[in-house]
């Protein structure tokens, strides 16, 4: 596998090539730049994987595939906010959100290789995701919910929700009345179907709604502990990696 990394941050770069080396896996070229990415690609054979940043330190990613025909797979690496990258996820064989975990690094690249799509099957529509940054799309998200329980069906309206979060493999929303529901869908899934506005994922078990956050608390490693107006099963814990788009979410 020929591995290509697109990073105007140098130190990152590095980071993420020791990172896959760990993984056995053989990074060929590291590039920082469009105008730099744009002379490579016409003058040398194009990988079978980029690891690409959005933003570029002389514009954005994008304009290199203005300019040069790729059919790479590409796994994004970017600090956007995550109302944006659904995009990316229809469009990639997945993405990456800086500063990059291992673990999801590891489940990113065994995708790919899982995979294994050919040059000629890789088709990215780069216009709609550079629209979808740049502009973002006014999309309805959802409002309300379906709970079965028994014979009968309940409605919960999505204002009503404190928080989504994962247990035992099932994903649970509990409400403001204290109650906890399950739900037929993964906390993956809901990724697209939550307002960003209202809903931020905080950790891998944990999507909060900032209309019922109580307190919020400075913990250890620089993280945040979240207080919910009732639910207090678990301790809501912001990860590292998360704390600085969620104090940006919270403006």
């Amino acid at each position: 596998m020929n591995v290509l990394i697109i990073e105007d941050e140098k130190p990152a770069a590095r980071r993420l090539a020791r990172l896959l080396t760990e993984l056995n896996v053989n990074v060929s070229t590291m590039l920082h730049s469009v105008e730099e990415a744009v002379e490579w690609f016409q003058n040398n054979e194009h990988p079978d994987l980029i690891f690409l940043d959005i933003q570029l330190s002389d514009g954005l990613s994008f304009e290199i595939f203005d300019l040069v025909e790729i059919n790479s797979a590409i796994i994004f690496t970017t600090a956007y906010d995550e109302y944006a990258l659904q995009a990316f996820k229809l469009n990639s064989i997945d993405y990456l959100l800086k500063p990059i975990d291992d673990e999801e690094l590891e489940s990113a690249v065994r995708k790919y290789q899982n995979l294994k799509p050919n040059h000629d099957q890789i088709s990215l529509d780069f216009e709609d995701i550079k629209k979808l940054l740049v502009n973002p799309l006014e999309r309805e998200y959802k409002k309300r919910f379906t709970i079965r329980l028994g014979q009968h069906l309940k409605i919960i309206n999505a204002d009503e929700i404190e928080c989504f979060y994962s247990e035992n493999k099932g994903t649970y929303a509990a409400t403001k009345e204290g109650r906890n529901y399950l739900l037929d869908t993964t906390l993956e899934n809901l990724e697209n179907e939550l307002s960003p506005q209202i809903f931020f994922r905080v950790s891998r078990k944990f999507y909060v709604n900032i209309n019922h956050i109580k307190d919020i608390i400075s913990y250890t490693n620089s993280r945040l502990i979240i207080k919910l107006n009732h639910y207090n099963e678990q301790e809501i814990i912001v990860s590292r990696e998360r704390v600085r788009d969620f104090k940006l979410w919270l403006e």
